[in-house]
């Protein structure tokens, strides 16, 4: 196999170095470009520097920034002299972050400022500013920069995942597992030089590290960063000046849309939100509602990849009512991420589509009746193992090798993939029923007023805890001219009441909630945004 044809990220950088020179890479919105040669320089130069202070094939170097052109140039110098990056992700606490240096064994950690205090007293390693790894390009003039022959299989990056259930593991991916993801997934979508990428996921992610920036650099595009958290006074400039061909974001970014600006303003006068209870009607506003949706975004999308956790089945809707350039993907942080996605005519509703090129999937010991099991992965996107935890990689995979991705999954007739939910958030009801929350879930956050939910067994019980739009119920209850807190407390009863009523009118027997409680602030969220399920237990 020739160095070109090599799955490493020094290969892939070389490759693109020489075939994209003058295109712009990586840069601020807003501000100066920065060409595929001054991206060279600056790997090449900040590699060389690490080299200089020690670090070497194998070391291991954490970094800890928000996003920004620089978090790339670290990555990849890391990558070009065969060092394992630790990304970390800058909402970890940090006794959390201390856990992974430590666990890691770290020597060096490149921080961004705005992060310093989260590291504040930990001496086991070198600390390097990343705001000014650019600095080290300005004194590289000597010789040509000696890419590290790394295999295939070498180890990259060490990546810490905050699951659901609050232990944090160190999934450990190799440069193929990463970029071999990278190149399978253009047979999803294709990427071209002129894309422009706007980052809104952190780069210590797998989904946005992979999908929004191996894949772009491998393909000359340009990949956009927001100097501060994507808020809306923040984003809606940057879709302005940026007008992106691609975005990915998780499930809350644009239910978060959907659910504060869009739903009230159609609830928001009475014969349109009378109307948006009809199906035919729904299709027609969604439509309107989306094509202004599709110009505040740019208006150039052609990609709008969301994955990381379950999207709002009524969001879903939505957004292929609106006929939004919408792409479903699948897969964990084990498998580089990406194993399934719905793209273009492979959009169907609540399904994620199909496996990427290359990669295997099966159901294992499915139900004969409903064909669901557990989803089972092959491919050259699955993870070396768990850093420093034989046995439970050991558990994690089968005898004949197939990786348990603890998901509950099933095939249809046409061989689309379509998730039930997580095997361990599973209850098993008085009978022996399997109960499935996150159906009963997407059953709840249909319905008006609810912006999210979860449910739990309690003693027994089925008990649905429910986050509601005060903002919204208390703008109705004004306009009914019932101002008084007991009013609006008086009809938070009702819809809580309304809420148990339709939700057991459109489940089976033994999914009916026995209780739903008011969840009066948002239920805490992993830095991906899932709910921390096991805080509510």
């Amino acid at each position: 196999m020739s160095e070109k044809r090599k799955l490493t990220i020094p290969a892939m950088l070389q490759a693109s170095f020489k075939k994209y020179g003058e295109r712009n890479s990586l840069c601020f919105v807003g501000e100066e470009e920065k060409p595929y040669r001054q991206l060279k320089l600056e790997v090449e130069a900040l590699a060389n520097h690490l080299r200089g202070e020690g670090i070497t094939k194998g070391s291991k170097v954490a970094i800890l920034s928000t996003n920004m052109p620089n978090w790339a140039v670290a990555y990849f110098a890391l990558g070009s002299i065969g060092a394992v990056t630790v990304p970390i992700l800058p909402d970890f606490h940090p006794s959390e972050i201390q856990n992974i240096l430590r666990h890691a064994e770290v020597e060096a950690i490149f921080v961004s400022e705005n992060l310093r205090s989260k590291i504040e007293g930990y001496l086991s390693a070198e600390i390097i500013p990343i705001e000014f790894v650019h600095a080290h390009a300005n004194t590289y003039v000597k010789g040509s920069f000696q890419y590290e022959n790394v295999s295939e299989d070498h180890l990259m990056s060490i990546i810490y995942t905050s699951g659901t259930t609050g232990k944090s593991k160190g999934v450990m991916l190799s440069h193929k597992n990463i970029v071999w993801t990278a190149q399978q997934s253009r047979s999803l979508q294709y990427i071209v030089p002129e894309d422009r990428f706007l980052s809104v996921l952190p780069l210590s992610h797998t989904f946005e590290n992979t999908l929004s920036l191996i894949l772009p650099i491998m393909n000359g595009a340009s990949v956009h960063y927001l100097q501060k958290p994507p808020t809306a006074s923040v984003l809606l400039p940057a879709l302005k000046i940026v007008k992106p061909t691609i975005m990915l974001v998780v499930p809350l970014i644009i239910e978060k849309i959907y659910k504060g600006r869009i739903l009230p303003q159609i609830n928001g006068k009475t014969i349109t939100r009378k109307l948006y209870q009809h199906r035919f009607f729904q299709k027609v506003l969604n439509r309107i509602a989306g094509k202004k949706l599709y110009e505040t975004f740019g208006g150039e999308l052609k990609f709008f990849g969301i994955g990381g956790a379950k999207l709002d089945d009524q969001v879903e809707r939505f957004l292929m009512d609106a006929k939004f350039p919408i792409a479903i993907g699948y897969g964990l942080t084990e498998t580089s991420p990406l194993l399934a996605g719905a793209v273009g005519n492979n959009v169907r509703y609540l399904s994620t589509g199909i496996p990427m090129n290359g990669v295997k999937l099966r159901i294992a010991n499915a139900d004969p009746e409903s064909g669901e099991g557990e989803i089972q992965a092959k491919g050259e996107n699955v993870m070396k193992g768990y850093y420093k935890e034989p046995e439970l990689t050991k558990d994690v995979f089968t005898k004949d090798g197939w990786f348990r991705t603890g998901d509950l999954g099933k095939f249809d007739k046409s061989g689309f993939l379509y998730i039930k939910g997580r095997i361990k958030n599973m209850i098993v009801g008085a009978s022996g029923e399997n109960i499935y929350p996150e159906e009963i879930e997407s059953v709840i956050n249909r319905m008006e007023y609810v912006l999210e939910s979860l449910v739990v067994e309690k003693k027994g019980r089925l008990v649905a805890m429910v986050h509601l739009n005060m903002e919204e119920i208390e703008q109705r209850v004004k306009q009914l001219k019932e101002e008084a807190v007991s009013k609006v407390n008086s009809r938070i009863d009702e819809i809580l009441k309304e809420i148990q009523q339709k939700v057991n009118s459109e489940v089976n027997k033994f999914s009916r909630v026995q209780q739903v409680v008011l969840q009066p602030v948002p239920f805490e969220k992993t830095p991906t945004h899932k709910i921390k399920r096991f805080l509510y237990y």
